[in-house]
């Protein structure tokens, strides 16, 4: 049998998957300190050394922790299972699962975010991704974080969308991922791709997604000022409230994406037969 086409979906996770960033929900409270207070000395240090905001807040992390929270892999971990979701994210996944594959696709999500990989691994939902694309630590013998292992900023989103596309998801493999890929041999055409996000560290992935012939929503909870925007200039096709729940705008923008691209693959596939079946005729004469 011939394998579905593959559709696959890539969200962004804080205020797109869960209403506020994950370290807000175990981590700051554990500090005794208020959000704004964590992210205001995250955005001092980030001035103070000229560093990436990603690894600022990383770094911040760690220095506040010392002496007042046990920061280790598993305590990270199990923070994760404190992280609200949006209401329907929990079934969302079994929605549009079935409903790709009665369309004739294979679904498959991914997380693309600038939080934590461990955070996120810990919540209910990180068994529906194939690949989780986040921040991470390297740890020591005791499971302490002594260094980032990776960090996740706006624009070094973009490379996790070639490697779903080329099919390369081994954050560790830089060579087959810059090198030359026909767009005929790629695993994940970017035609079958939906990228949802909520704000302007979104946008690099919101236009590549959607330039290449694939679709992206911007997601918005409490102000849409943001998402209008971001469709007023042309980063993003749709705009959906951060609603899940079934019967949603947001269901019934996907579901109507997922029938576009399984119409895309039908047609596809009856060009390619008409294709084959040309080169046969013609090959045919020529023996003759």
């Amino acid at each position: 049998m011939d394998q579905k086409p593959i559709l696959a979906i890539l969200y962004d996770f804080d205020h797109t998957l869960s209403p506020k960033d994950m370290q807000e929900y175990g981590f700051i409270p554990e500090l005794g300190i208020e959000a704004s207070e964590f992210w205001a000395e995250c955005g001092r240090e980030t001035v103070r050394n000229q560093m990436d905001h990603i690894l600022s807040y990383m770094y911040t992390m760690i220095r506040k922790a010392r002496g007042k929270v046990l920061l280790t892999r598993d305590t990270l971990v199990a923070m994760g299972a404190g992280v609200k979701l949006y209401d329907g994210v929990d079934t969302w996944f079994e929605r549009i699962n079935a409903y790709a594959r009665q369309s004739g696709l294979e679904p498959e999500h991914y997380i693309l975010s600038s939080g934590l990989k461990e955070i996120i691994e810990g919540t209910q939902i990180a068994g529906e991704f194939k690949e989780i694309y986040a921040g991470s630590f390297v740890y020591d013998e005791d499971g302490v974080p002594v260094w980032p292992a990776m960090a996740v900023n706006y624009t070094s989103k973009t490379q996790f969308v070639f490697r779903i596309n080329k099919g390369i998801l081994d954050v560790t493999e830089d060579r087959q991922i810059n090198a030359y890929m026909p767009k005929d041999r790629r695993r994940v055409p970017f035609t079958n791709m939906i990228y949802i996000g909520d704000g302007f560290t979104d946008v690099p992935c919101m236009r590549l997604v959607k330039s290449s012939g694939g679709h992206s929503i911007a997601v918005w909870s409490h102000d849409r000022e943001t998402a209008d925007r971001l469709l007023r200039e042309g980063r993003v096709d749709f705009v959906c409230e951060a609603d899940y729940t079934e019967g949603s705008r947001i269901e019934c923008t996907v579901m109507t994406v997922i029938d576009e691209v399984a119409a895309h693959a039908r047609t596809r596939a009856l060009h390619v037969q008409a294709a084959d079946e040309a080169k046969r005729d013609g090959e045919a004469i020529l023996e003759l």
